[in-house]
This record gives C-alpha cells, sequence and structure tokens, in this order.
C-alpha cells in the first residue's frame, strides 16, 4: 500500500524527532511541534498504519514509536533534503584541509575533521594504489651493490623498496637506469605497468641488462604485487553518545568491526565514484554492524575515486546533515588532490 502525502509527512516528523530527541515520538508531541494540520487522533490512526506497515515499531509499552530500518530508508530516499552547509562549516573545512604538508597529514585531517563535523565513527581510507599513478621514481645509490628505490604517486602516496644488485655499479649507470625507468612508466597507472617493467628489461643495454632485470622484480613488488591498502579511523568515543535503544543495546559488535581493517575497507574501499551511499541497519553485509549506518563516498581529483571516505553511527543518524558532510569533505580533498 502506498503511503499518501499526509502519512509520509508524520513519518517524516517522527524521524526527525527521534533523530534530535533519542525519545521515542507520540502522537501528542508530534502535533504540538509540528504543522500537520490535524489532530492527536488523525495522527494516531496514521501511526497505526505506519507501523502495520513496518516504517515505525513501539520499543516498548505504552511509549511513543521510533523508525525501523525501513522508515529510515524511505526518509532517505524520499523525504529528506540534503542539508547545505553553511558558509561558517565549508570555511573551517577549507581552512582545516589547507593546512595539511604530505598525504599522510591530509588523510589524518580529513578523518579528524568528519568525526567532529558529524560527530560519528570517521574512516578514511589512503588513496588506493591500485587506482594511481607513477608520478616519479628516484633511485639513490646507498653503496656501489645498494638502491633505495623510492616510487611517488600521483596522490603524494610514497612507497619505498631496497634493491639489491648482483654486481657494482657506477653512478652513471644509476643514472642510465633512473632515465629509462623515468621514461618508461611515468604518468602510467600502477595497475598497467607489469607489461612496461618487462619492457624495461627485454629493451636495456646489454651492460645494464642484469642491473635493469634485478630492479624490475622490485619494482613489480612495489607497483603491483604489495597493495597494502591502509585506512585512518577516528572518534570511535561517539559511540558512547546515544541512547539506550542505538545499536541494540550493544556496543561490543561494532567495537570489533571498527578493529577488522579488512572490514572497514570492504566497507568503504569498494567505492568507485564519488556518488555517496547509504547503508541502513540490515542492508550492511557485515554481521556485526546490522545496528549500525554507513554513510560512504569515494574521493579523488575530478570524477575519479582513488579511495573511500565515509562515517558510521547509530541508525538514529542526522541523515541530512551527515550526507552533505560527507559529499562536502570528500570534494575538498578531492580538490586538494588535484592541486598536489
Amino acid at each position: 500500500m502506498g503511503l499518501d502525502d499526509r502519512k509520509l509527512a508524520v513519518l517524516r516528523a517522527i524521524v526527525e524527532d527521534y533523530v534530535a530527541t533519542q525519545e521515542p515520538v507520540g502522537s501528542k508531541a508530534l502535533v504540538e511541534r509540528h504543522q500537520l494540520g490535524v489532530s492527536p487522533a488523525t495522527v494516531r490512526n496514521d501511526m497505526a498504519v505506519l507501523e502495520e506497515e513496518g516504517y515505525i515499531r513501539q520499543p516498548h509499552t505504552s511509549a511513543g514509536r521510533v523508525p525501523t530500518d525501513r522508515g529510515y530508508r524511505l526518509f532517505v530516499d524520499r523525504l529528506s533534503r540534503v542539508k547545505p552547509l553553511s558558509p561558517a562549516e565549508r570555511r573551517a573545512i577549507e581552512r582545516f584541509l589547507v593546512g595539511a604538508v604530505d598525504l599522510d597529514d591530509v588523510v589524518h585531517r580529513t578523518v579528524r575533521l568528519l568525526a567532529q563535523l558529524t560527530r560519528q565513527v570517521a574512516v578514511v581510507q589512503y588513496p588506493s594504489l591500485a587506482r594511481s599513478s607513477v608520478r616519479h621514481l628516484e633511485l639513490v645509490p646507498i653503496s656501489t651493490t645498494r638502491l633505495m628505490l623510492v616510487m611517488i604517486a600521483d596522490t603524494g602516496r610514497v612507497e619505498q623498496r631496497l634493491v639489491e644488485l648482483p654486481a657494482p655499479v657506477p653512478a652513471d649507470t644509476v643514472t642510465d637506469l633512473r632515465r629509462l625507468v623515468n621514461e618508461k612508466l611515468v604518468g602510467s597507472r600502477l595497475s598497467e605497468t607489469p607489461p612496461l617493467v618487462q619492457a624495461l628489461v627485454e629493451e636495456s643495454a646489454a651492460h645494464l641488462r642484469p642491473a635493469m632485470t634485478t630492479l624490475a622484480t622490485v619494482l613489480l613488488e612495489t607497483l603491483v604485487e604489495r597493495h597494502e591498502e591502509r585506512i585512518a579511523l577516528a572518534g570511535t568515543a561517539n559511540l558512547t553518545r546515544g541512547g539506550l535503544l542505538d545499536f541494540q543495546g550493544s556496543l561490543r559488535p561494532i567495537l570489533e568491526a571498527l578493529e577488522e581493517e579488512v572490514v572497514m575497507l570492504k566497507l568503504i574501499g569498494e567505492a568507485e565514484s564519488t556518488t555517496t551511499r547509504v547503508l541502513i541497519g540490515d542492508e550492511n553485509e557485515i554481521d556485526n554492524l546490522r545496528a549500525a549506518s554507513v554513510v560512504s563516498t569515494g574521493y579523488g581529483p575530478g570524477a575519479t575515486a582513488l579511495g573511500g571516505l565515509g562515517v558510521l553511527g547509530p541508525t538514529r543518524m542526522d541523515y541530512p546533515g551527515t550526507i552533505a558532510t560527507v559529499r562536502a569533505v570528500a570534494r575538498y580533498v578531492g580538490e586538494l588532490l588535484a592541486q598536489n
């Protein structure tokens, strides 16, 4: 059965009041607080229909009603308008992120900012190496048989590896190797480099080949085989701010999920584009998060997502405000990486 506009207005009012007060909502309070234009008796009838349809429930006897996951989903999809951020909030985001000195600093500032603005748990994935491109490769001689390979990605992410050469190499050979690897690989997506690295070995002059073969092995390890995706987390203490009904009364499953980096990466690292995803309660595939909601999006320069970021909190969440904040922070981080 489709809900008419009045019942949808009642549902919106219940969600907004419950999110704001943490208290189950009764018909009398709804009539007092919202201009619904009908009597408490009519509102009670509408609430009975909403309960029957599974959009609200009664947490305990003789109390008001609270939204169900289904009610929140309808609210997010049809009833809520994303709140625009105030100029002051926008300036705060910009100021906070603009001072970042390197990629680590960007990630840590972003995760702290998200947690402060949304008052939820914030998760930020470091830009994924799999989606990055090579900006520069540096070879630093440590001794005649040892080099430090430094790979700088277009996101500012830096990877270092030690290269043990099969025989001593003079400085001018190191210069040649550096020139060749940069000519061949700079600008390429990391995921597309294996055939290029193979070509480096095949195309190198005889006197360079032994060193290039060893270097190629380490290059493949650095560029392709060792994708250690990392995340940063902040605001776990925000989980304790809620009411008794949040997280079905137990924080343990949520805390256990937060400790599993693989779980968190699955949750926010799958963002392929910069569209916002909202998962409410049982929509989460991860069992320990069935009492939580997650708002996430991808971030990166332009429309390319290099990583994911988002927040996790109770299903009793300020969805319009949270969605606006997650989007705005992702956009600023993307702009920052583009300037970088």
